[in-house]
């Protein structure tokens, strides 16, 4: 997920098919976003859907007491089964009463009060890919606007449930919902590298996957690495190349502590 190559890539220009242009990146730029590359934690890897309210707020305790935070890792982000299957009445995506009883506000609340940054999880689909939460998909301007009040402030953005379509259909509709949302909101782009997302992703998002997972071992790290290397000159201040996130709890994955 992290990147240290800050290789200055052009600025590019998104047209819609109904017509109306838009520089991207020009605007996320203006946001301040994404110019040097993410850091922080997702909670996948380790929890997948087991999360809850509490194991959230003690990972952002434990980014500041351990240090990480004061190096640069600031983002605490939910992936996903964050959410109720249905939305409400409004059209709102609910956060899972029985793991989130606050709600997100709360916890983003509790995450900025750490000095620290609140990720959340969502897809261009009519489904997430655990199958148990709603997609975005037709609700993309709505979920935008319910993040950015909820105080999120980063958007990984699967690619399951997709009905078939391109990723550079779906993507660009979401990316505008932030952009309007009136909350700067870091958009990652989780597409798994299908339609290789380097060549045309940065004047969509601030980052985007180019790889399948990654696995916890070192062969399956340099061989993502590897496949990499060859977009590395795509990427720079405002949108970065990215495999899946790097797995460090030595005491849950294999490897040993110098390994890792």
């Amino acid at each position: 997920m992290v990147w240290n190559r800050l290789l200055i890539a052009a600025a590019l220009l998104l047209r819609f098919s109904d017509g109306m242009s838009f520089s991207f990146r020009e605007q996320l730029l203006e946001n301040g976003l994404g110019r040097t590359p993410q850091m922080g934690w997702n909670s996948w890897n380790h929890f997948n859907c087991d999360i809850r309210e509490d194991l959230i707020k003690q990972t952002a305790d434990a980014m500041v007491s351990t240090g990480l935070a004061a190096l640069g890792y600031r983002y605490i982000n939910l992936d996903d089964c964050w959410a109720e299957l249905n939305r409400d009445s409004n059209g709102h995506m609910v956060a899972r009463r029985s793991t989130f009883p606050s709600g997100i506000t709360a916890l983003a609340d509790y995450i900025h009060s750490k000095g620290l940054k609140l990720g959340i999880y969502s897809d261009v689909g009519s489904l997430t890919c655990s199958g148990t939460m709603p997609g975005s998909l037709g609700h993309e301007d709505h979920d935008a606007k319910t993040f950015a009040s909820w105080g999120v402030d980063y958007l990984k953005y699967d690619n399951c449930y997709n009905n078939g379509m391109s990723p550079r259909e779906r993507y660009p509709i979401m990316a505008k919902a932030l952009l309007d949302s009136g909350r700067p909101i870091f958009f990652s782009m989780c597409e798994w590298g299908s339609e290789d997302p380097a060549t045309w992703a940065k004047s969509v998002g601030n980052s985007w996957r180019t790889t399948t997972d990654i696995r916890d071992n070192w062969q399956s790290v340099t061989a993502l690495a590897d496949l990499n290397d060859k977009w590395a000159s795509y990427a720079g201040p405002g949108g970065w190349n990215g495999k899946a996130q790097h797995r460090k709890l030595v005491s849950t994955f294999g490897g040993d502590l110098e390994g890792h």
